[in-house]
């Protein structure tokens, strides 16, 4: 039990974003094997997010690698904010964000439970790594439940919201979820 004391804790955000989230879930199941002894990865999923996980059908998978894993009943339940402001984490991960919640974060809208952490977590001086699915203007292809391919306009307007975000004191942006381990590799160096 002591042991468990010791381990720092991390806030995993998921949104309503399908895109990358199955490499995304596989990729914070390997750091969380990885840094356990480190690192317990605590996972916040957002009324959206559990719709998108049990249609990718990966809740079981969360709740089996993981050992918290809430569901967003309101902007401040589970009280994730409180707990940031309280520096009882040490950094926010949203990823995948969907474009609604970076929108949301970078005109300082806090009506969500993840775009209410990422603000609070700004306030409260705790580091925010934020990974947008719709991060530059274009056409991309993501992989549905099924396999198949989906090709979608990413506009200017969201991109534009991701640039206001890089902007921002305490927030990080990434592109891939391979990025995630330079995250923890920052945060968590055994050297």
């Amino acid at each position: 039990m002591a042991k468990d004391a010791a381990k720092k804790k991390i806030a995993w955000g998921i949104t309503g974003s399908g895109d990358r989230i199955e490499e995304t879930v596989e990729v914070m199941i390997d750091l969380q094997k990885e840094y356990d002894d480190l690192v317990d990865v605590r996972v916040f999923v957002s009324k959206a997010g559990e719709q998108v996980i049990k249609y990718y059908k990966l809740f079981n998978t969360l709740e089996k690698h993981f050992d918290k894993v809430w569901v967003e009943i309101n902007a401040n339940s589970p009280f994730l904010a409180g707990q940031l402001q309280m520096k009882r984490y040490e950094f926010l991960l949203l990823a995948p964000t969907t474009s609604n919640t970076v929108a949301k974060i970078s005109l300082g809208l806090a009506d969500s439970l993840l775009s209410n952490a990422a603000i609070m977590s700004q306030k409260a001086f705790i580091p925010t790594v934020i990974m947008p699915c719709d991060y530059k203007p274009g056409i991309v292809t993501t992989i549905l439940p099924d396999g198949s391919e989906m090709r979608l306009r990413i506009r200017k307007e969201d991109a534009d919201h991701v640039q206001k975000l890089r902007e921002m004191e305490d927030v990080s942006v990434i592109e891939t979820p391979k990025e995630i381990a330079k995250v923890f590799e920052k945060y968590f160096s055994r050297g």
